[in-house]
């Protein structure tokens, strides 16, 4: 997943929220950072949205962005 695939997914995914949710929420599969600081750390954006998801309750049919069934290979 690319940087810019990952903004789109987020937003697709989240609305209005998104801008909060990279900054403010903390997740635990990336070592307890938000996403925003994960990102900054060079965590890959795939394993953000993962652990984004998995905190946020994202159903697995959209775990690979909304509009996407399987993920890109």
């Amino acid at each position: 997943m690319r940087r810019s695939e990952f903004d789109r997914a987020v937003t697709d995914e989240f609305g209005a929220q998104s801008a909060a949710l990279l900054a403010d929420l903390v997740l635990t599969g990336v070592g307890g950072r938000t996403a925003a600081e994960a990102l900054t750390a060079g965590v890959p954006p795939r394993e953000v949205w993962l652990a984004l998801c998995a905190e946020t309750d994202v159903p697995a049919q959209r775990r690979y962005g909304v509009g996407r069934l399987e993920p890109r290979r």
